[in-house]
Formats: C-alpha cells, sequence, structure tokens
C-alpha cells in the first residue's frame, strides 16, 4: 500500500521512483546544468545563482554549509580547484548514481557537519549487461567500460577522460586571458558484487590531475596584472559493503580515503607579462607568492538498521573522521610559513521511522559528535512528522538542530572555539501523482554560534570566537507538468529569501552577498519523436544581490562598511538538444546521442560581485568568464540500447 513519505526539505531524484520530483535522467537534460548534478539542483527552491564561486549556496548558507555524500561518506573536493571569480563544476559524472537525495534542510540525523544543506548521492549497483562507452566533445574525449559477469553477480568498470579546453575557449571567447589553457587528465575504476544474502559490495576510485594560469588585470593599478596558476591533483576511494541478516537486520559500512592537492602560485606581472617585484606601497609585495596545500581525508563509517512491524523501522550507528591538512605559504621574500590543521571527529546517531498508521508517519533521531578542533561534544536532536491526505496531497514537518566546525581557511584559530550551530523549521504541503508535481514550503532557520574572525600573529585572518548569529526565512514553490501538453514536460519553480547574518568580520548584521531575496526558474522539454530529438528550454532569473566593502576603521578601531550596493538582476536562457539517430532500431546494440548545448543563449550581462581596490576608491565587477558557453558532443554506447528508457522515463 502507498504510505505516506516524509518529504520535508527534501527532493528526490531516482529512476527507480516514478514518484520523484527529479529523476537522474532530468538532470543530464535540464538545459542549463551543463551535466552537472549540482548545477541541475539550481533548477530548484532553495538554491541560489551564484555564478563567481563553485558549491550549493542553499536559504541563505555559504557553499560551506552544504555537503556532499556518495554512498553515505562524506566527498571532500567534490568539485576541481578554481581560479578567483570563476566557479569550476563537479569532478563526478552524473550516470554515476543511480539515485540523489538533495535536503535543503531538516536532514537526516545519519549526517552532520552541515549547516544548511546535504546532497546524498547513491552510486549503481549492476548494470543490466556489458557495455562500452565513448564520448568526443568540444571540450575533449573520453571513454570506459563496464563489464557483467555471465552470472549476473558481479561487474566491473574502468574509464578514461581527458579535458582539454583549447578549443572550447576558441569557440567561447573568455574575457580572462588563459597563459596556461585548462587541462585534465582523469580515470577511475570500479566493481561491484553482489552476495548470496542479496547484499553489495561496492568499489569506487578516481584520480585526477589538471592544471591552468590566468591573468587579469590588477585592481590597484592601470598596467600591471596578476597571474595566477594551480596545478591539483586528486584522488577519492570508497568502498561500501551492504548486507541484511538474521530476523529484519541489516547492515551498512564503508570507508573511504581521500587525498587533494594544490600548488597554487601568484604574481604580479607588468605590460609584457614579465614578473615584477613591488614593495612601495607595501600590500603589492605580498601579491607574489605561492602556497601549496597538501590534505588528507579519511572515514569509517557503521550503520544498523533493524525492521520493525509494518513498514517502520530503527537505525543507529557512527562514524570516524579523519583530516590531516598542510600549508606551506612562501612570501616573495622567500621566507615560509607553514601550518598543519589536524581533526579526528566522532559521531554517533539514533533515527526511527514509525508508521502510525499509511497515513501518519514520525521520523524521530538525534546525532551526537565530538571534534578535536573544538574539542567538546555536541547533541543535535532531529523530528519529522507526515500526514497524507486522501487526495494524494501530505502535508509534513520537520525540525533539526544542526552544527559545523570552523572552514578550514579560517583555521588554526584562536582557542576555546565552539561549534556553529543552526536550528531548521520547516513546513510543507506537496501533492504527487504520476504526472503532476506540487510543493510549497515556509521555512526558519536560527544561526547561533556562527563564526567571527580575527588577525593572528602572523597577520592572518582566523576564527577568533562565536559571537556571530543571523536567521533566514521565506518560502518556496515548485510546480511540474507532464501531461497539459503534449510531449512537453515543464517545471516552474520560486524562493523567496529573507536572511541576515553577523559572521567573519561583517560590523553588523547584514545580508550576505551571495544571498539574493527572489529566485526563479523555469524549464521546458520538447520531445519530438518523428525527428527522434528532444529540446530543452531553461531560464534562470535572481533579484540583484548585495555588495559591501568591509574594511578595518583605525580611527573607530574595528570593521566597518565602506561602501555597498546591488548588483543587477540575473537572467540566463540556455537550450540544447539531443538527437537519438538509433529510435526505432530494434535488437540494436549501440546507442547515440549528439548533444548541441548554448548557455546564455541571449548573451545577457551577469554581475555576480564587486571586488575593491585596496585603498577602496575603484571597483570592478565580477562577471561571468564567457558572454555564452557553446558545447557540441556525440556519445556513443556499445551493448545496451538506452533509447527507448530516455522516451519512457520522459513522457
Amino acid at each position: 500500500m502507498q504510505a505516506v513519505v516524509i518529504s520535508a526539505g527534501s527532493f528526490e531524484a531516482s529512476d527507480k521512483n516514478k514518484g520523484a520530483v527529479l529523476t537522474a535522467l532530468d538532470i543530464v537534460t535540464t538545459a542549463s546544468a551543463n551535466g552537472d548534478v549540482t548545477e541541475a539542483f539550481k533548477s530548484l527552491p532553495g538554491t541560489q545563482q551564484v555564478g563567481e564561486s563553485e558549491g550549493l549556496f542553499v536559504r541563505g548558507g555559504s557553499a560551506t554549509e552544504s555537503k556532499i555524500y556518495m554512498d553515505g561518506n562524506l566527498v571532500n573536493n567534490f568539485f576541481y580547484s578554481s581560479s578567483p571569480g570563476i566557479a569550476s563544476r563537479g569532478r563526478f559524472n552524473p550516470f554515476l548514481f543511480k539515485g540523489t537525495i538533495f535536503s535543503t534542510g531538516g536532514y537526516s540525523a545519519l549526517y552532520g557537519q552541515a549547516l544548511s544543506s546535504a546532497l546524498i548521492l547513491e552510486s549503481n549497483d549492476l548494470p543490466e549487461r556489458t557495455q562500452a562507452d565513448i564520448g568526443v566533445s568540444v571540450v575533449g574525449v573520453g571513454g570506459g567500460i563496464q563489464h557483467l559477469a555471465k552470472n549476473k553477480k558481479s561487474a566491473w568498470g574502468i574509464s578514461m577522460n581527458y579535458t582539454n579546453l583549447a578549443l572550447a575557449f576558441a569557440v567561447n571567447p573568455q574575457k580572462a586571458d588563459y597563459f596556461t589553457t585548462p587541462v585534465y587528465y582523469e580515470g577511475d575504476a570500479n566493481f561491484r558484487i553482489k552476495t548470496k544474502g542479496g547484499g553489495f559490495i561496492k568499489y569506487y576510485g578516481y584520480v585526477s590531475s589538471s592544471k591552468f594560469g590566468v591573468r587579469s588585470a590588477d585592481i590597484d593599478s592601470f598596467v600591471l596584472k596578476n597571474a595566477y596558476s594551480n596545478q591539483n591533483l586528486n584522488t577519492y576511494q570508497n568502498i561500501n559493503w551492504k548486507e541484511r541478516f538474521g530476523k529484519g537486520w541489516k547492515i551498512t559500512t564503508g570507508f573511504s580515503y581521500s587525498t587533494n592537492k594544490d600548488d597554487i602560485a601568484n604574481e604580479v606581472q607588468n605590460s609584457d607579462n614579465q614578473k615584477q617585484t613591488i614593495t612601495t606601497p607595501a600590500f603589492y609585495a605580498f601579491k607574489n607568492f605561492s602556497l601549496i596545500n597538501n590534505a588528507n581525508y579519511a572515514q569509517v563509517r557503521l550503520v544498523l538498521e533493524k525492521k520493525l512491524k509494518g513498514i517502520s523501522a530503527v537505525r543507529f550507528g557512527g562514524d570516524y573522521f579523519y583530516s590531516n591538512e598542510k600549508s606551506t605559504y612562501t612570501l616573495f621574500t622567500g621566507d615560509k610559513f607553514t601550518e598543519t590543521v589536524k581533526d579526528n571527529l566522532a559521531a554517533a546517531f539514533t533515527e526511527t521511522d514509525i508508521y502510525i498508521t499509511n497515513d501518519l508517519a514520525v521520523k524521530a533521531g538525534g546525532r551526537i559528535e565530538h571534534s578535536q578542533i573544538v574539542n567538546k561534544w555536541n547533541v543535535a536532536p532531529r523530528l519529522s512528522l507526515a500526514y497524507k491526505f486522501k487526495n494524494n496531497g501530505q502535508a509534513s514537518f520537520a525540525y533539526g538542530v544542526f552544527y559545523q566546525n570552523p572552514e578550514r581557511k579560517l583555521l588554526p584559530g584562536f582557542t576555546n572555539l565552539n561549534y556553529a550551530k543552526a536550528t531548521h523549521y520547516i513546513l510543507q504541503y506537496a501533492r504527487l501523482t504520476k504526472n503532476y508535481t506540487f510543493r510549497t514550503e515556509v521555512f526558519y532557520k536560527k544561526y547561533n554560534d556562527l563564526f567571527k574572525t580575527d588577525f593572528n600573529t602572523n597577520g592572518r585572518e582566523v576564527a577568533a570566537n562565536n559571537n556571530g548569529f543571523g536567521d533566514a526565512k521565506g518560502f518556496e514553490l515548485f510546480w511540474r507538468d507532464k501531461k497539459t501538453l503534449k510531449n512537453v514536460d515543464y517545471w516552474i519553480s520560486y524562493s523567496y529569501l529573507d536572511t541576515k547574518r553577523d559572521y567573519l568580520n561583517f560590523p553588523k548584521a547584514i545580508q550576505p552577498s551571495f544571498a539574493a531575496n527572489h529566485t526563479a526558474a523555469f524549464v521546458f522539454k520538447r520531445f519530438v519523436l518523428p525527428w527522434k530529438t528532444q529540446f530543452n528550454v531553461s531560464y534562470n532569473f535572481a533579484t540583484g544581490r548585495p555588495y559591501y566593502r568591509i574594511a578595518y576603521d583605525n580611527t573607530q578601531g574595528k570593521y566597518a562598511i565602506t561602501n555597498e550596493g546591488k548588483t543587477i538582476n540575473y537572467n540566463s536562457m540556455s537550450f540544447s538538444v539531443n538527437y537519438l539517430p538509433n529510435l526505432g532500431k530494434t535488437n540494436t546494440k549501440t546507442f547515440a546521442v549528439w548533444v548541441l548545448g548554448i548557455n546564455n543563449v541571449l548573451g545577457q550581462k551577469q554581475i555576480y560581485n564587486y571586488n575593491y581596490s585596496n585603498d577602496g576608491l575603484r571597483k570592478v565587477a565580477v562577471e561571468s568568464p564567457s558572454k555564452r558557453f557553446v558545447f557540441i558532443g556525440c556519445f556513443l554506447s556499445f551493448g545496451i540500447d538506452r533509447t527507448q528508457d530516455a522516451i519512457n522515463n520522459n513522457l
């Protein structure tokens, strides 16, 4: 029987769940997403259109307040390393995942250390059959193979990708001057084993190497330039095991290990691109530096679940996280400063799903954590309720307390720090049928103990105390219609956000520069079966975001806002076409997709923020890196034809 689903504060995307708000195929066919998981979720309510920095900015929270998990394990450095003012995309192919839960608040007690949001990704099980894939596009080439054993109890796979943006930048001229064109080498491997008890052992490993260098005009002069370069090496390993045992018991355990190295260099150059060392004014000298950051992360996780009467269940377990980050900063003089930040974080959690009736359910739980950095315990209760009406509608309520350590750039901080804290209250009404989805939510998020900053003995701004505070409140609407117009699928989302916070070096509680009051998105998809073609259009809108120059006032002995304003509204229309040439053929083992995508088709001007000169007399807009982006590619699959699946899942 169809039972109520507790969904306040979360969007589920799954090809298996036809009642999901979005399917995995929706993610890759959203025109504005460029095949990026996190970009697709920016067409849903609750997210911000931030283009100058990667990550998910959710309901007034910064990107560091959102965490991403793969099969229950935290993914550090989910995004490629970026250059200042230019956002990067996620590292992982969306086709790796069979399911996605995007929580915009009130998420499960099984996860923590995220004040605002959790994106929970579940990897694929066994493939349907052995297949190979090849992709050629304007950004590079790649290919892989997934091999299914004859007994269909195990599988393994590998893939390799080479990305070189030289051709893409020739098609899409960039505003910045890339003296080293971004190049990426990537490889991954996986194996999956189905156990005798119906469980799974899964392994996924990934390695990536990249480099780029970009020049931009120096904001403190009219003739000099800043040259920024980065070489990155990233690895990620994840193995987990799920198994059922006894009467109604299930165990899920996993281990992950990842590394990340950024080798960054910045220098001031003249009009001939020659390095300059300028010591007057003094701040110029510090623009010549190098920074090497080495990071190692590990996690061990165990979850036990016991089925209770009916479909009720209780689950409990724990996490252990280890991190070790070492940074070596070299000044223009050659002097080196080395900092090491280590953390051992232990967590335990419990959660119950109690179905009082098929129409009434309760999810209650809690989480406790202890971090070496803070050296204190925290206790985070979570509660969700849901009631189902006779018309397929349901009402849900979610409450939760969430804690988080200081972000890495604020460490090592002063002593006696505490966790930052956020308390969520979410009320939702949703009505979901096969062809229609309507959701509306109102929320309130209270921030306490946010980190305020000050300068340490080395002159670096770090976390000083927990005197910060703030709140975020608003409401959201989502409507999806797959039936009214023949062969058309569209959705509309809208968010209103009212948020202020006093944290970092803010002189008072103000609206942060990453938050807009109004955001909206329109996604339209039209399938023309005789042409074997799918047309996709997305339009994203956001009202202007505030910007500030915050500087230390020596006279008053504190920080002050010396200049402020609001950016222009954000507008962007994207368009894509997918051509499926094998549609209609039977018994074929080859599946091809031709893709054409254009972001910001109309060339609308986009200003995300403003940078200020050292004296505050000059400001320069932070804009999108190119007027438009055009993507052309062909993707071939040998071994299985997914054409009909693509049509059936979207009509």
